[in-house]
């Protein structure tokens, strides 16, 4: 049986990690989404067992990893993960081995949902920030559909911002956590508007610093809050309003056209970029 010619992308989430295999004109035709297991060796292992399985028909030409955390690019190191206890693990090497040897792509997971939707959006925006509110938030900067590569480890979810009198970090008053931490309940679950009304109090502190030093053409919101953006977004706009002044003006603020599965995309684009 001749092998299908193609392209892997894993999306490492804090507690779900997706892969997904691409054709080489770029149609998924195979996804599996499962638990992370916080242990690393024990993450690996089931990667390999996948591989093993699900993967074997697949004649693979390039694996890109997103991860979510900073990365050492040339040696293909997450030094550190952001909501995962592992540390210095050389995510490139163990990958490779658990497929086989493929060759294999490490960036930041933002970064590359950034990519996937600002290319989407390119005919009309070149500058794009993408933020992706999930269990954390990451966030990518994107100029004419490539990665800026002087802010690629930029980390706007660690901003210290003033809330309710305290220093905080951003991300936790905005992220999905923050929601599930102060409510009980994840972005699904929510339809009261005032409890999104308190939310973008938070969300557009963060915005509003953000607009002020990048100056984006547009903002793209994703990730597993972003996927319920209509549940909040008047609402963001009406509180960015407020922080408006005749030097800073709000750019238009869109919701991800694929905003739980933008990483995959971008690791496809990514591929094809590095190709």
């Amino acid at each position: 049986m001749t092998k299908r010619k193609a392209y892997l992308a894993i999306d490492i989430g804090g507690t779900k990690t997706l892969v997904a295999v691409f054709s080489e004109s770029g149609d998924v035709v195979y996804k599996n989404k499962f638990s992370t297991n916080p242990n690393y060796s024990k993450f690996i292992e089931e990667l390999k067992q996948l591989a093993n399985k699900d993967l074997k028909n697949y004649q693979l030409k390039l694996c890109c990893c997103g991860a979510p955390g900073y990365i050492d690019r040339r040696r293909g190191i997450v030094r550190r993960f952001g909501n995962l206890n592992w540390h210095n693990v050389p995510l490139k090497e163990d990958v490779g081995r658990a497929l086989g040897g493929v060759a294999v792509l490490v960036e930041n997971d933002a970064k590359l949902a950034g990519l996937s939707e600002a290319i989407l959006v390119q005919k009309k925006y070149n500058n794009v920030l993408y933020l992706t509110i999930s269990t954390g938030i990451g966030d990518g900067i994107i100029i004419n559909g490539k990665i800026d590569s002087n802010l690629a480890d930029s980390e706007a979810g660690q901003m210290v911002i003033e809330h309710k009198g305290q220093l905080v970090r951003w991300e936790d008053i905005a992220s999905g956590r923050a929601l599930v931490e102060e409510y009980g309940k994840k972005a699904s679950q929510i339809d009261d508007p005032l409890i999104w009304k308190r939310y973008v109090m938070g969300l557009a502190k963060g915005i509003d610093t953000l607009v002020a030093v990048l100056r984006p053409e547009v903002i793209i919101i994703g990730g597993g809050v972003g996927a319920h953006f209509e549940k909040f977004d008047k609402l963001l706009v009406q509180e960015l309003e407020k922080f408006e002044n005749r030097m800073i003006k709000m750019p238009p603020i869109l919701k991800a056209k694929r905003p739980e599965e933008a990483v995959i995309y971008g690791c496809y684009d990514f591929i094809k970029q590095q190709s």
